[in-house]
């Protein structure tokens, strides 16, 4: 099991400004899918900037601005990347564009892990070495990050050469504490997890509570990890700062498994060969944990630099956030801090562990034929439409359900109707009575208007919520500025006082101004959700590429447009998605347009099988 080693992750939760504060700076020294679906042209016009992933996000930060360094698991490459290993990619782009909105020197780091017994049977069975397994599918994890619009700045490989020297003088460290010793193991092992099972923790037939498989004896020689030595810093660590995991009931569990007594765990395999050597034993390599938590140091490594870990751990360490899945939080809660004490280095500032996804309320499987396939999903919806959907809909840090169903209602109520539309139609007024230009500047057109107040109070609340990681509540904010907008519209009904004339015309070519202006502030607080869409939105209100890759939140302040801009042409910036069922012949009907419904929260029956 390796960085990412997870069943179907998804979901993520809430709280959390305290990632920003120093204080929290440690330094110690010790589907197939039942109907297909038709899009129009042009469902979503993608750009330029969209085909980029190793980009550094919208606003340029000094090179003097403190680093934030957020991580997300580092993939396992024993199969292509799955709806889990997507969701939390996205989860923590979406956060680290909105920090760059701030201004902050954002480092996001992804990769992937490629070391183990499971890379190795995954290469055979294909009949490829592991190396060329490893480049086949850390290259489908990179092409899947392009197409989702990840803004990822640093993507690491364990099988990179600097990461190997990187492990050995991090072992080197450990070891000269004498924190690293040989010893005879013999339990019950989980080939799945890749670790050693404690019996009571097993479920009936020595079942992986997680793989829902047996696990097999075994006995090896091995080097160890004094972990037990760590029981009392760890439990100090957790006790003063009870934000370093998160959500608080993840922090419960992390408390339980400590106060129950932390066991010495194996760093080393001798029966395994993929793998880098242990350092003066060739005949065992490093075991996952002390192989692949290395990659989010090495990551930080710029090229052509000295390599070593003093240089790594300077150019941005500690991270700000670790984003992983429930599943390997003992790993990166509790072995990760004790390791990184050993070799008396920080520790991040924060472990944020979130759940998993079901698809309709039950569990996912390749045997029930009902995973979510990533690249399906983004070819037929759009990025956009994905990463909307996955954020607004799963409460960060609990369990989230898909639906095709609710993904098609939520995605056309909100993206296209609610934003999409007011945008387009309020455009179309523009140009057929203004000849598409801004008669006032914004702050003029609204003033003694209460919509300006509501708009500025609804952008208050998306910042809150985006630096507390509550993602979901961040981007029903910002919906509500275009439920307003929208109200607004209906309210004052500017195509009727356009056909009054005089003053009534006047006014209403006010009222555009003020609903337009209300569009470019969303276009900048939904851009960390949304990119591609928030930049057509920008240039529709008449910016060009470059004004939008150098917003920051400051912008988001009224009184952005000003008398004579000229807007764009309008054009939809957001197609509805229309389903195409299937008759009992297999024929096409024609396409329905999806109604849509009162929402619920779905009771989540299970998880998805790794």
């Amino acid at each position: 099991m390796a960085v990412a080693r997870m069943n179907m992750n998804c979901s993520i939760q809430s709280s959390l400004s305290c990632i920003l504060k120093p204080s929290y700076f440690f330094n110690f020294k010790t589907t197939q899918f039942k109907n297909r679906l038709y899009f129009p042209q042009n469902h979503l016009i993608s750009s330029k900037r969209s085909l980029l992933c190793t980009c550094s996000g919208n606003f340029q930060a000094s090179e003097k601005a403190e680093p934030f360094v957020i991580t997300t698991p580092l993939y396992y490459v024993n199969a292509p990347p799955h709806m889990g290993s997507a969701y939390s990619t996205i989860a923590a782009d979406a956060i680290a564009r909105f920090q760059r909105l701030l201004g902050k020197r954002v480092i996001l780091i992804t990769g992937t892990d490629e070391h183990g017994e499971k890379i190795a049977t995954a290469a055979s069975a294909r009949g490829s070495s592991p190396r060329e397994h490893c480049d086949v599918i850390s290259q489908a994890y990179k092409m899947l990050w392009k197409d989702l619009d990840i803004a990822y700045d640093k993507f690491i490989r364990t099988t990179d050469p600097k990461h190997e020297a990187i492990v050995e003088e991090f072992y080197s460290r450990v070891l000269a504490k004498d924190d690293i010793y040989r010893a005879d193991y013999e339990g019950l092992y989980c080939v799945n997890c890749e670790e050693y099972k404690d019996e009571k923790e097993l479920l009936e037939n020595n079942c992986c509570p997680t793989h829902l498989k047996p696990c097999v004896p075994r006995k090896e020689d091995n080097y160890f990890f004094a972990l037990s030595k760590y029981q009392k810093p760890l439990e100090e660590i957790l006790e003063q700062n009870p934000d370093f995991v998160q959500p608080s009931y993840r922090l419960n569990e992390v408390q339980g498994w400590i106060k129950n007594g932390l066991r010495d765990f194996s760093i080393s395999r001798a029966a395994v060969e993929w793998g880098i050597p242990v350092p003066n034993d060739n005949k065992q390599t490093i075991y996952v944990w002390f192989d692949a938590l290395l990659g989010y140091i090495t990551a930080l490594l710029e090229d052509k630099e000295q390599i070593s870990l003093q240089s790594a751990v300077s150019s941005g360490w500690p991270a700000s956030l670790h984003l992983i899945g429930k599943d390997i939080l003992r790993f990166h809660a509790v072995y990760w801090p004790a390791m990184l004490m050993s070799a008396g280095l920080s520790l991040p500032k924060m472990v944020f562990g979130h759940g998993f996804l079901t698809k309709d309320g039950m569990k996912m499987g390749k045997s029930l034929g009902n995973t979510i396939e990533p690249n399906e999903l983004v070819s037929k919806f759009g990025a956009d439409a994905v990463r909307y959907f996955f954020l607004r809909e799963v409460e960060f840090g609990s369990d989230g359900d898909y639906s095709e169903e609710r993904f098609v209602n939520i995605v056309n109520a909100h993206l296209a109707n609610t934003i999409g539309n007011l945008l387009n139609r309020t455009l179309g007024l523009l140009k057929k009575n203004c000849q598409s230009t801004l008669v006032v500047d914004s702050s003029i057109a609204a003033e003694g208007k209460d919509f300006k107040d509501t708009v500025e109070e609804l952008v208050e609340k998306a910042r809150i919520n985006y630096e507390n990681l509550s993602l979901s509540s961040a981007c029903e904010a910002v919906l509500e500025i275009g439920n307003a907008g929208n109200l607004y519209m209906d309210k004052h009904q500017p195509w009727s006082l356009f056909k009054q004339g005089g003053a009534a015309s006047e006014a209403a070519a006010k009222d555009l101004v003020v609903i337009l202006e209300a569009m470019r502030i969303i276009a900048i607080a939904l851009s960390p959700v949304a990119p591609s869409l928030c930049r057509q939105i920008y240039a529709q209100l008449g910016y060009s590429e470059d004004q939008f890759d150098n917003i920051n939140w400051s912008k988001t302040k009224w009184g952005g447009l000003k008398g004579g801009q000229v807007m764009a042409q309008p054009k939809p910036v957001f197609a509805r998605i229309e389903q195409i069922k299937e008759n009992e012949n297999g024929a096409e009907t024609e396409p329905q347009k999806v109604v849509k419904k009162k929402e619920k929260k779905q009771k989540v029956q299970g998880v998805i099988e790794a």
